[in-house]
Order: C-alpha cells, then structure tokens, then sequence
C-alpha cells in the first residue's frame, strides 16, 4: 500500500491560477506520453508515487492520451488512484477533450456540447472519479461557436463534474473571445494550455502570456524541454533511443548542426548555475510571471527528480537573461 512521503510539501513552491483560489505546484506531470497501452504499468505507478512524494499534486491528462489506445492513459491512471484515494483532495486532476476520439460525427475534432459532454462522462468513468478540478476544451474549433464550446464547460461546473476550466492550444484572440463569454456566465476560467519553451516562444510574440497575465488567467505550459531538445540527449548528436532517433517527434528535422551548437552553449549556461540543461530551461519558463506550472512529461521516475531539482534554483541575474537571450535569437 502506498504511503506518501511526510516531506512531500516541503520544497515545492506552489501558484496561483491567475487571481482564482487555485494553486498549482510549479511542477506538473503530464501523462500524454509513456501512460498509455504501451507502457509498463508498475513503471507508470512508481513515476505518479515519485512525483507525488516530490509535491507534485496535479496530474495533467486528456481523453486521447494513449495512443494508439485512446484513453488508456486515464485508465491507468485510474487504476493508480485506486492505491491513493486518501490523497484525492491533496491532488488537482485534469482532463481534456477537443481532438479526434471516437468515429463519427460526435467523436471527431471539434468543441460541440455532444462531444464535450460525452466526452467528460467517459474520462470520469476511466479515471473512476466524480469529478475533474480542471476540464480543457483541447484545441480551438473554427466549426462550432465559441458559445457552445462555452456552454458545454460551465455545464461541466454546474453540475459538478468539474471544478474549474480551462482551453488548450488557444491564441490571445480566441481567449479574449471566450473570456468574454465566461465572464457572462461567471465560469470559473482559470487556466490556458499553450506550448512554450526556450526554442518556441509563440506566447510571447503572439501576446497571450501578457493577456492572460492581465486578466488572471494562469498559463499552464506544456513541451516546456521542446520534446527533449532542451535535455542532455542531444549534446553529441542523435542517440537511437531518443524520440528523434526513433522518428518519434514532427520537429526531428530542427536538430541539426546549428541547434546541436545552441544547446550546448545554453549547457553551459546551466552548468555555471548549478543546474542541467532541463532544470535551467523549466526555470527559465517558470520566470514568465503568467506561467502558473510547467507540465512535464517522463520515462522514468528519475527524469521526475532531475526535472523537478528546477525549483532549487529559479532566479537568473539579468547577465544570465542577456546571454540567454543571444543564443536563442
């Protein structure tokens, strides 16, 4: 039976979500990859123990994670739940839904009612919960009205499947435009999901880390290591273990000479902070005031250590910030 480290609030510095009550731990775990029907589950239990004993307590999911299995992973998830249930309050679980599930009409890519709701009624019966804290639409529909896709969140709230919700892979205009909506309805609106990291850094040329910082909304950020790019993996070359060697990742083609170069030379950053490459780039994504979490993703309990080590050090000194920013331009 699973007993939770006594230490496991200790070090873990936690955020608000905008100017809600919610708080997130500056580190998350994601479970799109490697919790899915391929994986190891005695593997998928020990990285969800590890990082809860670390102060990890949200789990990120959505209804297609698992591939080629969609919902696997929150099947899996809901079977390591079942050897936590006395932790449920200490943990923020959320899910997703928005890209193709199920055939058909009602199942393909879009933000519906139909779909949303059906949707959310799957995932809890897979996660064996009453309810969600957060419910993401997943990325934005141009085929249904924004006020649908609106209306099927808050009905997720008020009837108490979920507690508050969020959207995922939508730009400043589309939030602004939803918000509008939300506020209308007194929608708990909390959290945006966007990609973000030190070699993609849409949220900032496209204004949306500003907005949502603004209107107390909490950016909470996925791919914040590029998919492994910003990791130790790629400083020699390619392994053929790494998703780039395994064809694996649709960014594979970016790593050639000049990036390889790149990386290093943001190693070398690290190293003088203390920090490996990973831990100084999530600490870099964390400096953005609008950014709440970063969600990471792992293979392995030990990646979960390394990659949440990041909190020992989040502060950069306005040199380290300059000479950063020349190797990225």
């Amino acid at each position: 039976m699973y007993i939770a480290s006594e230490k496991r609030y200790e070090k873990m510095p936690y955020r608000r979500c905008g100017r809600s009550g919610l708080r997130l731990p500056a580190v998350s775990l994601g479970l799109w990859q490697n919790f899915g029907f391929k994986g190891v589950f005695a593997n998928m239990e020990a990285m969800v123990h590890t990082a809860f004993d670390l102060g990890v307590t949200h789990f990120d999911l959505a209804n297609n994670y698992g591939n080629p299995y969609n919902g696997s992973a929150e099947e899996n998830f809901g079977r390591i739940l079942r050897d936590m249930r006395g932790y449920r309050d200490e943990m923020i679980i959320s899910t997703k839904a928005g890209y193709e599930m199920w055939p058909g009409s009602y199942g393909d890519r879009n933000g519906s009612r139909k779909y949303l709701t059906a949707s959310l009624d799957q995932s809890l019966k897979r996660l064996g919960l009453e309810y969600v804290d957060v419910y993401y639409h997943h990325i934005f529909d141009p085929n249904t009205p924004l006020e649908e896709t609106a209306l099927a969140l808050d009905n997720a709230v008020r009837q108490g499947k979920a507690l508050y919700v969020g959207v995922s892979n939508y730009g400043r205009g589309q939030t602004a435009e939803i918000l509008k909506i939300f506020k209308e309805l007194r929608t708990p609106f909390v959290l945006n999901q966007p990609s973000y990291s030190m070699l993609n850094r849409w949220v900032e040329g496209d204004g949306l880390d500003t907005f949502c910082l603004e209107n107390g909304i909490g950016l909470a950020v996925f791919s914040p290591l590029y998919q492994g790019f910003l990791t130790n993996k790629y400083l020699n070359g390619v392994p053929q273990d790494s998703r780039v060697g395994r064809g694996e990742t649709w960014i594979g083609n970016q790593l050639d000479e000049k990036m390889v170069a790149r990386l290093n030379r943001l190693n070398d950053i690290a190293q003088s902070r203390g920090q490996t490459l990973s831990q100084m780039a999530l600490a870099w994504v964390l400096h953005n005031e609008a950014v709440a979490t970063v969600l990471i993703g792992a293979s392995r309990p030990e990646q979960i250590i390394e990659n949440v080590g990041c909190i020992e050090r989040l502060d950069f000194t306005e040199e380290e910030i300059l000479k950063i920013e020349e190797i990225l331009k």
